[in-house]
């Protein structure tokens, strides 16, 4: 028996009916999100197949997101307004009763759920997922059945809003840092803020590299103080597991999350603060030893009349310049920019200044105790002068002129990203690179040196004792030729920390050893006559009494 034709067209639209009022009620897309009550029936794929349409959004919000993904693009000229415009996309989200957006660098999801019904969430992507790697998830966020136990209102449906930013330039702190594949993560109820869970989120970042607890690590976004300072990444409630491909962070709080990049051959914080001490107390050690050295010279005019001396005297000065620069470098770095440039320039003279007074040393030692003959040079002190003040002095100011971003702030990295250090110091790789050369010239040239010294005073065994005597004169002149800033070139591998901390104690304490040898020397060469050999020490070797006419 045939069906009349209303009684068809009834059940048609109840049926109808029935299914618009069912899809009303569920918060998310057929077979990929949640239930109607909020109990999790699958993983939610971001930027996957969405069985219907999501809420039309006002035009504001459509406009606000098109110039938030065009900005990203275009990476961000302004990290400040980019921000305003994310915490403007925020606000407006958290109004809406679903919508979704999935751009090429930017994508939004919100979800509404109701307190009592809340079984958890899990959201993850399948989105630029590796190529021959079938299944794994790139990004993943796991919700737990607690995230409701800070709201107070039951009963009341909340909005979750999901957030994912595929570029570093709008989360950019004062230090530079590099996130994992510049993909942030980040989640908030419209409710409020959400922390202290006892069960924490889970979030997953996939990548390719090798990755482990010393160089990265989980973190989330600080906003900065006031409007318009800088945020910082910290990774204080979270905690990182490393597995083969993927890096999982545990969070007790919901804001933005990422991964920090540590570069390799970072300290550990602590390792840095006990350097830094370390390298302060020495420093200041040295300069207050090389003041008293200078002033005792000053006051005593007799001592001034042989080149040795007067040798001896600026590579003192050098070195007193060198650590009162080296500590105004980090106090400074928290002023003008103008200021920690020209520090940093005053810095890297003094160094250069320093490095070159350690050759002339050698130099003047070469002519003292290996040449055979007396060698005559006109104007000895003077060119000696030109070469270790005038051109290191003349190269600073040239750079600083033409180049001068060479200098300014210097970061020096930390396991813990967020509590990087700053001084000022070289920011040009370049420069770098040919201060490091300088250095390395002058100190093979210092080495060469020793090397014969030490090969004389080898062949030289006239009385009990010498051996001893000759190894204290090696020392001696190690620390007076700056060997040991020879250290710079083994940072690398298992050497970096033993070489770091060695590098930093001897050549931090440099200028009060310096003046420890020149005030032995000084007492023991007390008695006898006034000469330039006896300001070397042990400088007994037959014949090189006789030899002071490398000055006028």
């Amino acid at each position: 028996m045939a069906m009349p034709t209303p009684l068809l067209i009834a059940l048609v639209l109840c049926l109808a009916t029935c299914v618009l009022w069912a899809q009303s009620r569920d918060i998310s897309y057929p077979g990929i999100g949640l239930g109607a009550f909020g109990a999790p029936r699958a993983g939610l794929r971001w930027g996957a197949e969405q069985g219907s349409a999501p809420e039309m959004a006002p035009s504001s919000l459509k406009s606000n997101m098109d110039s938030l993904e065009k900005e990203l693009q275009q990476g961000c000229s302004s990290a400040h307004h980019a921000r305003e415009r994310l915490n403007q996309l925020e606000e407006q989200l958290a109004h809406q009763e679903k919508y979704n957006f999935t751009g090429g660098m930017i994508e939004t999801y919100v979800f509404k759920i109701t307190t009592e019904h809340f079984r958890g969430l899990n959201l993850s992507s399948r989105m630029d997922v590796k190529r021959g790697v079938g299944g794994r998830l790139r990004h993943a966020m796991n919700f737990p059945v607690e995230l409701m136990e800070g709201i107070k209102t039951r009963g009341v449906e909340q909005k979750l809003v999901c957030i994912y930013i595929h570029s570093p330039c709008i989360f950019q702190d004062v230090h530079n840092n590099s996130v994992l594949n510049d993909n942030v993560l980040g989640a908030f109820l419209r409710s409020g803020h959400v922390a202290g869970l006892s069960r924490p989120v889970e979030i997953q970042f996939w990548h390719d590299m090798v990755l482990d607890s010393s160089n990265a690590t989980c973190v989330f976004w600080q906003p900065g103080a006031s409007v318009g300072s800088p945020g910082s990444w910290s990774r204080e409630g979270c905690e990182t597991t490393h597995r083969e491909g993927t890096v999982i962070c545990h969070c007790n709080h919901l804001t933005y999350f990422a991964v920090l990049l540590v570069p390799a051959g970072t300290l550990s914080p602590a390792q840095l603060a006990s350097l830094t001490h370390i390298s302060t107390i020495g420093c200041s050690l040295s300069a207050a030893a090389t003041l008293c050295t200078l002033l005792l010279c000053c006051f005593s005019r007799q001592r001034l009349r042989d080149s040795t001396t007067k040798i001896h005297m600026h590579l003192l000065a050098a070195l007193l310049l060198l650590n009162c620069s080296f500590l105004l470098s980090t106090p400074l770095a928290t002023g003008p920019e103008w200021l920690c440039r020209v520090t940093a320039a005053l810095l890297h003279a003094s160094l250069l200044c320093t490095l070159a007074w350690m050759a002339a040393e050698a130099f003047h030692l070469l002519l003292l105790l290996v040449k055979v003959y007396n060698v005559y040079i006109q104007h000895y002190l003077l060119k000696l002068c030109l070469f270790s003040w005038g051109l290191p002095t003349l190269a600073v100011v040239a750079v600083f002129v033409f180049k001068r971003d060479t200098y300014g702030y210097h970061t020096i990295h930390t396991t813990e990203g967020y509590s990087n250090a700053t001084m000022c110091w070289l920011t040009s790789p370049p420069a770098y690179s040919a201060t490091l050369c300088y250095a390395g010239l002058i100190l093979l040239f210092n080495m060469l040196v020793l090397g014969r010294v030490v090969m004389i005073l080898r062949s030289i065994r006239r009385q009990k004792g010498q051996a001893r005597k000759d190894w204290a004169t090696v020392l001696g002149l190690t620390c007076l030729l700056g060997t040991t800033w020879g250290l710079a070139f083994f940072g690398f591998g298992i050497f970096l920390v033993p070489q770091l901390y060695l590098f930093t104690i001897l050549n931090s304490l440099q200028g009060l050893s310096v003046c420890l040898w020149y005030i032995t020397v000084h007492c023991r060469s007390k008695p006898g006559p006034v000469s330039n050999t006896s300001r070397y020490p042990d400088a007994r070797v037959k014949g090189c009494e006789g030899r002071s006419g490398a000055a006028p």
